[in-house]
């Protein structure tokens, strides 16, 4: 593979820093590596140098990671976002910016990779498949088991820090892939936003109503899921148009697996 990724690593440990720039210069996709000690810094070089990926640690001081990606977001070609962080409190709030992946500290060489590669598609899908072909069928493995879950089964995606829960007929199934980027290959199967923290399959939406707990919610027969005021009038529009398409109405055989919880 032939390396294209300019990539900014943006940790004010030394020592984290360094390491992440070693493996990173070692990937195949990787064809440059920067890096900034802080977020002032950061903002500097994206003035001088064009970036394909931003790998940002949350927590610095002065300007922290989400500052950054905040400048990053209003660029005409912004980079893919990469947070790098010890806690997964943030998770929600990096996914709603945007973020390609979510990075927990230590950092394992696997997961790095992981983050690359999903970069190296998204930015350059014209290769014999496409992200969304790929996942046509996630694979999950459990570690004493491996479950296919079919694209086309799943009603709604959760976010669940460094994970995302995949709601279907016959219950749920937690893989360590970002919300951004099932937003992103399965918006062609009809998947849209609905809420910062879900996803929702719209042949699988029966209704839309107002509940006492959770505001606007949209149902499907895995759950209930809770639509935010911002994506309320996208959603109703996506569904109208497919239901003149006759697009809407799958039916599930086994019971509802419950309602889903809004995230804070």
């Amino acid at each position: 593979m032939r390396p294209e990724l300019r990539v900014l690593v943006v940790e004010d440990e030394s020592s984290t820093r360094q390491e992440m720039a070693a493996l990173l210069e070692d990937m195949p996709e990787v064809s440059e590596v920067l890096v900034a000690p802080n977020g002032a810094t950061a903002v500097r070089l994206l003035g001088t140098r064009t970036i394909d990926a931003a790998f940002l640690d949350i927590l610095m001081p002065g300007l922290d990671g989400m500052d950054v990606a905040r400048v990053l977001t209003v660029m005409s070609d912004p980079p893919s976002i990469v947070f790098v962080t010890a806690s997964e409190a943030h998770a929600v709030e990096a996914f709603g910016i945007g973020a390609v992946d979510y990075l927990l500290k230590p950092i394992r060489p696997e997961r790095l990779a992981e983050a690359v590669g999903r970069i190296a598609q998204l930015r350059n899908p014209s290769g014999h498949s496409s992200p969304a072909e790929d996942l046509h069928v996630v694979q999950i493995d459990t570690g004493r088991r491996t479950v296919f879950v079919k694209r086309d089964d799943v009603q709604f995606v959760e976010a669940q820090g460094d994970y995302v829960r995949l709601h279907t007929a016959d219950g749920t199934h937690l893989i360590r892939l970002s919300l951004s980027y099932l937003e992103e290959v399965w918006a062609a199967a009809g998947f849209v936003r609905v809420h910062r923290g879900f996803l929702i399959a719209i042949p699988w939406v029966r209704d839309l109503r107002v509940t006492s707990s959770s505001g606007l919610v949209a149902g499907t027969p895995a759950g209930d899921v809770p639509v935010s005021r911002r994506h309320g009038r996208h959603l109703r529009s996506r569904l109208l148009e497919a239901a003149k398409r006759d697009q809407l109405g799958r039916s599930a055989t086994a019971r509802p697996s419950g309602t889903a919880k809004e995230q804070p």
